[in-house]
C-alpha cells in the first residue's frame, strides 16, 4: 500500500509515496492524499492540489505592507459547491505552524471568503 524511504525528519516522520504518484512527508500525509484521490474519484469532490502555498501581507496601522508571510498548506480541496478547503494533516504542532496558523485565520481566511481551513490531527 504504501512505499516508504529511510531518510527521517527530526520528527520521526518518513517520507512516503501516495497511491497519486507523489512523495508525501509522512505516512499520515500519504493516507490523508490516498483518502482525498478516493473521493475524488467517487466524485465527492471536485479535485485537490498539493502543497498550496498561501501568502499572507501583513500591514501596519498607516496601511503600508510592512512583511509578507508564506504558508505551505497540505492540500486544497475544490469543492462540488465552488468553495474551497485548505486542510492540513498535523502529526506535531510546532511554534512556527501555531503563528503561521493564527495568521492565516486572522487575516488570509477573512480575506478569502470562500475557503475554510481544517487541522486533521495525527492520533498517536
Amino acid at each position: 500500500m504504501y512505499q516508504t524511504y529511510f531518510k527521517k525528519n527530526k520528527f520521526g516522520a518518513v517520507r512516503t509515496l501516495a497511491n497519486d504518484g507523489i512523495k508525501r512527508d509522512s505516512k499520515f500525509e500519504a493516507s490523508i492524499a490516498n483518502e482525498l484521490l478516493i473521493r475524488k474519484q467517487a466524485k465527492d469532490i471536485v479535485d485537490y492540489e498539493s502543497q498550496y502555498i498561501v501568502v499572507i501581507d501583513i500591514y501596519n496601522k498607516d496601511g503600508k505592507k510592512v512583511h509578507e508571510v508564506s504558508h505551505k498548506v497540505d492540500f486544497r480541496i475544490l469543492h462540488k459547491d465552488g468553495s474551497y478547503e485548505l486542510l492540513e494533516a498535523k502529526g506535531f504542532e510546532t511554534a512556527d505552524y501555531r503563528f503561521r496558523r493564527k495568521l492565516l485565520e486572522k487575516i488570509w481566511l477573512a480575506e478569502h471568503l470562500n475557503h475554510t481551513y481544517t487541522v486533521v490531527k495525527q492520533k498517536r
